[in-house]
Formats: structure tokens, C-alpha cells, sequence
């Protein structure tokens, strides 16, 4: 899920609160389950799920069902961190099945809710949302290192980042990719027909989707140099004069599923040094794979793919995703968004198992 423009302020969810339970006595057995608690930091809440003894239950918030342990003791030993950033509008919800395999594997898993970019407000959805979120993914890792009762579980040398849809955005800044709107608007002149979820994302009348056709037909034909600064200005990753290009030294990998990308330049995606793994959606009109997956696997030597589901829309990627949920979604997208008929649960949890695979190669927990 992502946006160009902030969408009509929604509220799929309500908002959830989970206490975190004190640290004192840790379980000797092996983890089984899969407990979550949440760190708060100010404007940034952030949902964590880790590896427990504790058996789980099912629990309900609001249309989402998942079965996690709440407030459990986690797990004895220092374990390597996953952060997870979720597409516009999203929630730890959404993502919970992935973060759960990642907690199976052995990973502890942060999800912030982005600020001005979550289940309980997009004012700040598009431009604005992608350019912090870099940032804050660096924050939940400091809160963490510098956390009496979560610091002394956690080996935060080499941490990964998976994004998903405009959490790719998030991905590719933190891997060293670079990417500004003139790139987005020169795609969207050259491809909005073909790729109409991304260029008109969030816009479902005809009449608001001319009026986002006219915006980027203002700058066509005007030299680089006339166009507005912000429209111009690279933002992302590190200059490549600078050495590393990662904007933060401690990622060490990086996973994206159906990922926001025509934005990147090429160069950017080329200067790429440390392993990033994509999964694909075959059925994807919200971001058509040609001109998002396939531009990062294009370019980037560092890149491979993880999975190939052909039969996916963008939505499968997300579970639990409930269908009230799944359709009012939709019902808010130029083209597509709802989930595709026929698509094979069993290959979504195929894929997740392969991010996990991934970071149990690349960051040795």
C-alpha cells in the first residue's frame, strides 16, 4: 500500500495498546510460540514480536485475527533484529504472519507504525512519509540499543529491514538507493496508463484522476533546471563521494515484497552493496512488476529474486488481511487492490519462509 497524494483519512482499525511485561525471570525452554509487546516512543509506537515459550492464544482486534502470546517472556538469547515497514495505511496487523515466521526463525521482530502514514492517519502519506522513514527505522533501532530490558537480547551489529510496497520506499533508502518525484513524474508521463495503481494511487473518480494527469503534464517538456527544487532533489541513500552509501552502517540486508521502485535511479540501485531479495507478484496492478521489482532487479547487481508468485495481486502479500478491510482498501484505488481469486495461501507462507531463509543466510543469528 502506498500513496502519491495523502488519501481521505480513514480509520480501518482501532488503535491497540500492548503492555510490556517485566524481564526479570526468562523461560529455559525453546521457543514454540510467538509473544509480542509494544515499545512506545512518543509519536512512533512500535509493535515487537519475538520468539516466547509462552503458548499463544487467539486473539481479536478489530477485524484481525492472530494468535501471539501478549506481554510474554521472551526467549533466552541474543538475537538479530528485523525491522519491518508496512505500505501506506498500514498497521503491525497486516504484516503479522511475515513478523510471526521471522520470530519462528529465530529473529526479533520491531514494526513501527509510520508517523502520518498508518491505519489511524495518512496526512503525511507519499512524498513526505518516505523521505522519514529511514530515519525512523534508525530511531527504533537506537530505542532498542539504548532499552534497559530489550538491549541485553539483541545483537544490533547487523540488522535487517524488510519493506513492503511503499515499505520498499523505506528499504532501498536504507540499502543506499536514491530517488526524487521528478523520477516519479517522468514515469508517470511515459507509463500512467500502464501502471495506473501507482501513478493514480489513491484516486478513484475519472475527474480526480485527470486533475494528478494535468499536474504531471505541467512539467513535460520542461528543462530539469526550471522545475521546482523539491521536485529535483535526491533523496534516499548516501552520495556515492560519501563511501558507504547505506544511511545507516548497521543494516546488513534487506528484503521487499512487491516494492514501490520506478522512483529509484538507476545509478542508485547499481551502487547498491549489501544483499537485498525481492518477491514478486505476477498479478499486480496497484505497482505492475515491469516497472517496479523487475527496475530494482534490472539494476541492481546486489538484488535477487526470492520468490515469484504469478498468481498474486498486492494485497496477497499482506496476512492476516480481512476481507471488510480488503475491500474498503480497494474501493479507494485506481486499479486493483482487492485480493486475486484463486491465489494459493500456501505460496504466501512459501515466500515469508524465504525472507526468513534470507536473513538466517545473510545475518547469521
Amino acid at each position: 500500500m502506498f500513496s502519491l497524494t495523502p488519501p481521505p483519512g480513514r480509520r480501518l482499525l482501532a488503535r491497540f495498546g500492548i503492555a510490556l511485561a517485566g524481564l526479570a525471570a526468562m523461560a529455559g525452554a525453546a521457543a514454540a510460540q510467538v509473544g509480542m509487546a509494544r515499545l512506545a516512543l512518543d509519536d512512533l509506537p512500535v509493535t515487537l514480536v519475538y520468539p516466547t515459550a509462552q503458548a499463544g492464544t487467539r486473539q481479536g482486534f478489530g477485524p484481525f485475527q492472530i494468535t501471539v502470546a501478549m506481554a510474554a517472556v521472551p526467549s533466552p538469547g541474543q538475537r538479530r533484529l528485523v525491522v519491518l515497514s508496512h505500505g501506506t495505511g498500514g498497521s503491525p496487523l497486516a504484516d503479522h504472519d511475515l513478523a510471526a515466521t521471522l520470530a519462528g526463525a529465530g529473529f526479533f521482530v520491531a514494526q513501527p507504525s509510520h508517523r502520518g502514514d498508518n491505519n489511524t492517519d495518512s496526512s503525511a502519506a507519499g512524498a513526505e512519509s518516505w523521505t522519514a522513514r529511514p530515519g525512523e527505522v534508525s530511531r527504533v533501532i537506537d530505542a532498542l540499543a539504548g532499552h534497559p530490558a530489550w538491549a541485553p537480547l539483541l545483537r544490533l551489529d547487523r540488522v535487517g529491514v524488510h519493506g513492503m510496497s511503499a515499505g520498499g520506499v523505506t528499504g532501498l533508502a536504507m540499502a543506499g538507493a536514491q530517488w526524487r518525484m521528478l523520477n516519479l513524474i517522468r514515469h508517470c508521463l511515459a507509463h500512467a496508463d500502464a501502471d495506473p495503481g501507482f501513478c493514480f494511487n489513491g484516486l478513484p473518480t475519472a475527474e480526480a484522476q485527470a486533475a494528478r494527469r494535468a499536474s504531471y503534464e505541467r512539467a513535460r517538456n520542461v528543462p530539469e533546471a526550471f522545475l521546482a527544487a523539491d521536485i529535483r532533489r535526491l533523496r534516499g541513500g548516501r552520495a556515492p563521494e560519501e563511501g558507504d552509501v547505506r544511511l545507516d552502517p548497521r543494516i546488513a540486508a534487506v528484503t521487499l515484497s512487491v516494492p514501490v521502485a520506478a522512483i529509484f535511479s538507476a545509478e542508485s540501485l547499481a551502487r547498491i552493496q549489501i544483499p537485498v531479495g525481492l518477491v514478486r507478484a505476477g498479478r499486480d496492478t496497484l505497482l505492475q512488476p515491469g516497472f517496479h521489482t523487475a527496475h530494482v532487479l534490472r539494476q541492481c547487481g546486489a538484488c535477487t529474486l526470492l520468490a515469484d508468485l504469478p498468481g498474486a495481486g498486492h494485497m496477497d502479500l499482506l496476512s492476516p488481511w480481512p476481507p471488510g478491510v480488503a475491500q474498503a482498501v480497494a474501493a479507494m484505488q485506481a486499479a486493483g487492490g482487492l485480493p486475486e481469486p484463486g491465489f494459493d495461501p500456501a505460496e504466501r507462507a512459501a515466500a515469508f519462509r524465504a525472507i526468513a531463509a534470507f536473513f538466517v543466510r545473510q545475518l547469521d543469528p
